[in-house]
């Protein structure tokens, strides 16, 4: 018997319908990654599609190597030529190759929400931007959702005539491009955003993966914003061979950005698409799906679809209400403690969806209570705490030195006695001259006024690009090693904190094992890509398989 035999009436037609524009309407646990690796498997097998020729887009590095190994395993040899990966991922990879059309140098930096903060209160402050008016949070918001439709700072500004709030808002997001360029980084809006710019501005380059990518796919595609979906339609303009998977009852990203016209307008997009519903799930029982199902039913605006299943009826939807929030986090401590002891299940079988990240708290203090281990996705990320920063913004530095983010992190951890005074001095040369943070700390000697802090500055200055002529010969663990030694920033940790310095100093080995284990899976590890996976990591990514503690988690 085939392996496409197994596959229900409506995921068999998916599989085989592979020429044209294809929308996979897939409700919840309706086997939609099943289809989409049998039907790489089919293309490859039966089609004779090449694999390189294949693109596959996920939204979490979890669900690329979840679809990576399963497609290794129904397509055999040659499917690891499948290009599987996560819109960022996909795009990392093709800037790496030809950002410099656009003026970057491609060992650019990635810059996340606290390097962003860092610049618009640089940028505020150049500006004199009274930041009580116009809060540094709402203006990277603004900045993003401009980001998201594809509103570049001319256009942005041209929209803002005749709106004093929103003129202010384009000055601020014209700067803040500006100093990511001369810091040479890109904040995350800006990974899809510059992809989309260079395909546009570099016909030839768009041609090239319009030529590589014959057949793309693309899940959960409710999810996509307009420069994510811009991004899609320029690729498979060359073949027209899309396949979009979603599911308009499971969007939840508006607050991102995301666009559900995407998904509800695809069909005006592409007159000519198939639409495939993948309705019967696999997962819940009849009751659930039913509850589901009136649920759903109400929303406005959404693709009519009923979800139904053959596992029968089932236990019945219980629904509790409690007076408060203490009773309500007891009940769901002591009934998880319950169900492991009484009923076998194990602690990872469970997981508690709230609305926002301070309900946390409350299910946090009962599980501790009650012995029980969880795990909170979305709470303080490893690559976020203080020690880890350091030792990355060092990594940055020496990787890009026009990274003013992550030098003004470092320049005074460990303490070198290089004030603030000092910095705005330098910082005011290389303005006036027109070149980066670094590039004049190298020039300290020409800079009137820094007294003591000149030779201090020549000594980080020295440090640096010490250890990035070493880049060549060091292993990344050992440039980790060495930058640690050469800074003492065991015993720096230390001083601010004894009680707290091995944790953190094991924080950091962890980061060093991390770096060991980079190395043993690339052919060819280089610091600016290890750099590059660490910030690409969602929350959720960094859940372990096998871990056995119970997740808690906002519904987002």
């Amino acid at each position: 018997m085939s392996i496409y035999d197994t596959l229900n009436k409506e995921q068999k037609e998916a599989v085989l319908h592979t020429e044209g524009p294809l929308l996979l309407l897939a409700g919840a646990g309706s086997g939609k990654t099943r289809v989409l690796t049998h039907r790489v498997a089919y293309l490859i097998d039966e089609m004779g599609v090449n694999p390189w020729n294949i693109l596959a887009i996920t939204f979490t590095n979890k669900a690329a190597q979840e679809m990576r190994e399963r497609v290794d395993q129904i397509a055999g040899f040659g499917a690891d030529q499948v290009w599987v990966a996560t819109f960022h991922a996909t795009c990392m990879r093709i800037l790496r190759r030809h950002i410099d059309r656009l003026g970057y140098d491609t060992n650019f930096t990635i810059y996340d929400t606290d390097d962003q903060k860092s610049v618009i209160k640089q940028v505020c402050k150049r500006l004199n931007i009274d930041t009580k008016m116009y809060k540094e949070r709402t203006l990277l918001s603004e900045i993003s959702s401009a980001k998201d439709e594809l509103v570049d700072v001319r256009e942005f500004e041209v929209k803002s005539v005749g709106d004093y709030k929103k003129s202010v808002i384009a000055k601020v997001y014209r700067e803040y491009q500006e100093t990511l360029k001369k810091s040479n980084a890109l904040d995350f809006d800006d990974i899809i955003v510059k992809t989309v710019e260079l395909f546009k501005s570099c016909p030839e380059v768009l041609y090239n993966y319009q030529e590589r990518f014959k057949y793309i796919m693309v899940d959960e595609y409710q999810d996509t914003n307009t420069a994510q979906f811009e991004l899609i339609r320029l690729l498979a303009d060359g073949y027209r061979n899309l396949c979009v998977v979603g599911d308009d009852d499971q969007s939840i990203y508006k607050f991102r950005g995301a666009n559900i016209r995407n998904i509800l307008d695809y069909e005006k997009v592409y007159p000519d698409a198939k639409v495939i519903k993948l309705e019967q799930n696999y997962r819940s029982t009849q009751n659930i799906l039913d509850a589901a199902n009136a649920v759903i039913r109400n929303n406005r605006g959404r693709k009519e679809k009923a979800l139904w299943t053959e596992k029968g009826a089932g236990s019945r939807v219980h629904f509790r209400q409690f007076d408060n929030a203490y009773e309500e986090a007891e009940y769901i401590a002591d009934d998880i403690a319950d169900k492991v002891k009484n009923d076998g299940i194990a602690y990872a079988d469970c997981a508690v969806l709230y609305r926002t990240n301070a309900q946390s708290r409350l299910l946090e203090e009962r599980m501790v209570v009650e012995g029980i281990p969880y795990h909170v996705v979305g709470g303080v990320n490893f690559y976020a705490r203080q020690e880890i920063r350091d030792i990355l913004a060092y990594l940055k530095t020496i990787d890009n030195g026009r990274d003013e983010v992550a030098l003004r992190r470092i320049i005074n951890v460990p303490k070198r006695s290089i004030g603030a005074a000092s910095l705005e001095k330098v910082a005011d040369y290389a303005q006036m001259k027109d070149i980066t943070l670094f590039d004049a700390l190298c020039e300290a000697d020409q800079i009137k006024g820094l007294g003591r802090a000149e030779p201090k500055i020549r000594g980080f200055v020295n440090l640096i690009e010490v250890l990035r002529s070493g880049l060549s010969s060091y292993t990344l663990p050992d440039l980790i090693k060495s930058l640690l030694e050469r800074i003492d920033y065991a015993e720096y940790l230390r001083d601010q904190d004894e009680e707290s310095a091995e944790d953190r100093l094991g924080n950091v080995d962890e980061l060093i094992t991390k770096a060991a284990a980079y190395e043993e899976t690339h052919d060819e590890p280089s610091l600016s890509e290890f750099l590059e996976e660490i910030m690409l990591v969602a929350d959720i990514d960094n859940v372990e398989n096998g871990d056995n503690r119970v997740l808690l988690m906002t519904l987002h």
